[in-house]
């Protein structure tokens, strides 16, 4: 049985364990949104940055990627992405149904917000998100990396997304 796992952030440039399989694909009622304050990866706690998140949203479809892990690598696929996806309880690991770009509909492992968390900060303006994604840096490095690399990868696979395009040049002017 295939272990899938979707990808819509940094899982689309850096997934980080051995990938059999790569395909387009879209997960309805969900938004990729920078909706999680980050006090680990791209941020701290004295200045969070941050990260994306699944965001639950009546009539919202989500492009990303879904990535199967190498036969044999399921166990220690799951540790690491445990392990770097639930360094908080601000994400919750879930199996979502994906419908992949061939017709397939796949069972996915998906990191999702948990909208109670203290890190949740959905609806912030796209402005304040610029604002704190040009200054913030954390264990991983500069946020904005973050931002461009994944708004770069988006791009590369045909998957538009006008909010993270926006953000990218506007953090590019910020930071000129």
């Amino acid at each position: 049985m295939t272990m899938w796992v979707f990808g819509y952030g940094s899982l689309l440039w850096n997934p980080g364990f051995p990938v059999a399989e790569r395909v387009l694909a879209r997960l309805p009622g969900w938004h990729r949104s920078f909706c999680m304050r980050s006090i680990h990866h791209r941020g701290s706690i004295a200045e969070p940055g941050l990260v994306l998140a699944l965001d639950a949203l009546e009539g919202a479809v989500c492009n990303g990627v879904a990535l199967a892990a190498e036969p044999g690598h399921e166990e220690e696929t799951l540790a690491y992405l445990r392990a770097r996806e639930l360094i908080s309880s601000a994400y919750v690991e879930r199996m979502l149904h994906v419908e992949l770009a061939d017709g397939r509909v796949v069972e996915a492992v998906t990191y999702v917000i948990d909208p109670a968390h203290g890190q949740y900060c959905g609806n912030l303006p796209l402005e304040e998100q610029a604002a704190i994604i040009a200054r913030a840096i954390g264990g991983r490095g500069p946020n904005d990396e973050y931002l461009h690399n994944t708004a770069a990868h988006l791009a590369e696979l045909g998957l538009a997304d006008p909010d993270l395009e926006w953000l990218s040049a506007r953090v590019r002017a910020l930071k000129a």
